[in-house]
């Protein structure tokens, strides 16, 4: 009987800690809250931005190779164009591997970004590229080859190892926990492209628990994660029922783009911030996008800041195996010297942005 009582005991206490677990759990911030929000941001213009000497988030990450010279460098590049936002994708492992100095590195990268008058997006996890992944030393670049050594997080992970959501979920509620009110971010981006790779609906788990944990947290910057596919209709709409701000990809030219904000982006009645654009064989280019994009006061961060190990100068799917320089970059504004691709684009991205 005493045992049976004990068991009833320890079934209500998980119960109590359940109910308060999902009472802590905030709700999705009002229209209205969002709105004021946005309306004290200047427009924002940046990249997606990882320094040109790593090939994937943990080359960026990791002790052995954090260069917090060349991030200062490379972000003098962005200040100078006026841009006043980067968007930067994180690892768990980087975290599992060494969690205190990773949030060090964090706080490190974010102090440089400050300095140069850029806010920051991060990116927890991605569904994209490679879904192999370890630490230490990452693997060189295949010649020519876009993302060639890029990695998602978790990736397979997610689906093979059901014990993995416990320590993911240590790992999101560690970090933003650590940077809950720390105003050099802008906002936190969950989860990015979820169902890529071919992973449609099995995303959908992850997707769910990364904003739960996010709302039991309750930073102070707006949860999002950004729509990308037009075919993954359950995945959209949680993602917009569910984030602070609207986030998007599109790399369509711009009647298709608007076509996006016009038909069900602009009709959620919160602000809209496009972290994924300019795509220049695609005909996503600065000069036909970027305009428009100020025009309506959508945040415009483009894919690729400074040509590197990514090789994101190469289109997704045009490999040249012989590692020679496409005709027409694909993404990316510099060169490694801080010369850029293009004078009259990087005119263009100052005049709107005031800096000229």
């Amino acid at each position: 009987m005493r045992k049976f009582s004990t068991i009833l005991l320890a079934c209500s206490m998980l119960a109590g800690l359940n109910a308060m677990a999902q009472k802590k759990e905030r709700q999705v911030w009002s229209k209205e809250k969002a709105n004021a929000w946005y309306a004290k941001l200047p427009w924002m213009a940046g990249a997606d931005y990882i320094t040109s000497n790593a090939i994937n988030q943990l080359e960026m990450w990791q002790a052995e190779t954090f260069d917090s010279a060349q991030i200062d460098k490379e972000l003098g590049w962005a200040e100078s164009i006026g841009m006043n936002v980067m968007r930067v994708y994180l690892h768990h492992l980087a975290w599992q591997a060494d969690a205190a100095g990773f949030k060090k590195r964090i706080n490190t990268y974010l102090s440089i970004a400050a300095k140069h008058k850029v806010k920051t997006v991060f990116v927890l996890f991605d569904d994209c590229w490679n879904n192999t992944y370890k630490t230490g030393k990452q693997p060189a670049p295949k010649p020519g080859v876009h993302n060639s050594g890029w990695v998602q997080d978790p990736g397979l992970l997610s689906f093979m190892d059901l014990t993995s959501s416990v320590m993911l979920e240590k790992y999101v509620k560690d970090i933003l926990q650590s940077f809950r009110n720390d105003d050099r971010i802008l906002l936190w981006d969950l989860y990015n492209e979820p169902g890529n790779s071919g992973y449609g609906n099995q995303s959908m788990p992850l997707l769910k628990q990364t904003f739960t944990w996010g709302r039991q947290v309750d930073p102070s910057q707006p949860l999002s994660a950004g729509v990308w596919a037009l075919h993954l209709k359950d995945l959209n709409k949680f993602q917009l029922e569910n984030s602070d701000v609207i986030t998007y990809h599109n790399y369509a030219p711009e009647d298709q783009h608007q076509r996006w904000i016009d038909s069900f982006l602009v009709q959620t009645g919160r602000p809209l911030i496009c972290t994924e654009y300019m795509a220049r064989t695609r005909g996503s280019r600065f000069d036909n996008i970027m305009p428009i994009l100020k025009k309506q006061k959508i945040a415009a961060i483009n894919w690729g800041f400074v040509a590197g190990k990514s090789n994101t100068i190469y289109a997704w799917d045009t490999p040249m195996p012989d590692g020679a320089e496409p005709k027409v970059w694909f993404h990316d504004i510099f060169r490694t010297d801080g010369t850029p691709y293009s004078q009259q684009e990087v005119d263009l991205i100052k005049q709107l942005t005031g800096k000229k």
